[in-house]
């Protein structure tokens, strides 16, 4: 079971100075799922992210330490992800024993650089935005293609369950959603999908996913009158070997979340990706419910990280607020609608490739 650090402004004040010697003006937390982050002001006004990973995750030091190579392999090649900064003995990260008030544990420890911007799920989502994260979606994962290194066995994660391959690793956890309506609707969403999904799996293209290019973690800020430039990338502690289309999936669930109207965000994000990576024929056929797929991920894995962390409960429950809507409204839908409505609003921006 994993521990969810818990660290005090003095923690981090003390681990800033010992790990990177730099005295700090100010710390504040940051919203987090498993993990912990802290934005820090040093006092030569530079400002950082500190992120803490949970004890669990924090055992995995190839994982993590390739994760950290990814990040800097794509910040080298244009696209805006974090990069970690090296200790004074110049390590990428650090393993560290913290007592957070319940025993010591092992906790790894990464000083990121902090990225301007605001979160997507902060504004309104013009097309022109999820155009722009559609086509940075499948720009990153082409990048992250290219990418050597001796550990990426590693990213293989057979059974990390926000993988969306393994969406019927949720089946142990539906008794969390007892009671709820959307519960029926999560079971016949994992049925369709071991039907139609899992055996074709073989006909989509293989890449290295970020695993959750969500609203919370894609950053923009403007350039120009009316218009945005994606800023920012983070969090990329759910990447894996997956598929192309497992990115576009989860591009398009996670910007569907605060929009007025959610079933039209697939046109936008699905032009922008496919002025990149055009889909092929089974990639395409697969989409709906892989975008279904995830939501019935987040939904439930939110419902059961809520009963661990009770205290955390809100940012937890962030899809719920409005997914379970999302979910039914395009399950009623239905497959054959709501492809019509993605192809004929991914058509509106055919110029602009």
């Amino acid at each position: 079971m994993s521990v969810k650090p818990k660290l005090s402004r003095s923690h981090v004040s003390e681990l800033v100075g010992r790990l990177f010697g730099m005295s700090t003006s100010q710390i504040h937390p940051l919203p987090s799922y498993y993990d912990q982050n802290f934005y820090v002001l040093v006092n030569d006004g530079r400002a950082y992210v500190m992120k803490i990973m949970n004890s669990l995750d924090s055992q995995n030091l190839t994982l993590l330490e390739l994760q950290t190579h990814a990040m800097d392999f794509l910040h080298q090649r244009g696209i805006p992800a974090q990069t970690a900064l090296p200790t004074l003995t110049g390590q990428m990260m650090s393993l560290e024993d913290i007592d957070c008030g319940s025993g010591c544990q092992k906790y790894l420890v990464r000083l990121l650089t902090y990225l301007p911007g605001t979160t997507i799920a902060k504004v309104h989502c013009s097309p022109q935005i999820l155009y722009q994260a559609g086509k940075m979606a499948a720009t990153m994962d082409k990048v992250l293609l290219e990418m050597e290194h001796p550990n990426l066995w590693a990213l293989q994660r057979e059974n990390f369950i926000w993988n969306p391959r393994n969406l019927p690793l949720l089946e142990p956890y539906l008794h969390v959603m007892d009671g709820d309506p959307v519960q029926q609707v999560v079971k016949e969403v994992i049925e369709a999908f071991k039907r139609q999904v899992l055996p074709n799996l073989g006909s989509f293209r293989k890449c290295i996913i970020h695993g959750d290019f969500s609203d919370l973690n894609v950053l923009i800020e403007p350039s120009g009158p009316a218009a945005y430039k994606i800023s920012g990338i983070l969090d990329f502690g759910h990447m894996s070997n997956g598929y192309y289309v497992f990115e576009l999936a989860i591009t398009i669930m996670y910007m569907m979340i605060e929009s007025p109207d959610p079933i039209e965000v697939g046109g936008p994000v699905l032009a922008g990706w496919e002025s990149v990576i055009p889909l092929n024929e089974a990639e395409r056929n697969a989409l709906y419910l892989l975008v279904l797929g995830r939501f019935c991920q987040s939904l439930v894995m939110g419902r059961y990280n809520a009963t661990l962390q009770p205290e955390n409960k809100e940012y937890l429950m962030t899809t719920a607020k409005n997914g379970s809507r999302h979910l039914m409204r395009l399950w009623e839908l239905g497959k054959e609608e709501v492809e019509m409505r993605w192809i004929q609003g991914a058509g509106m921006f055919s110029d602009m490739r």
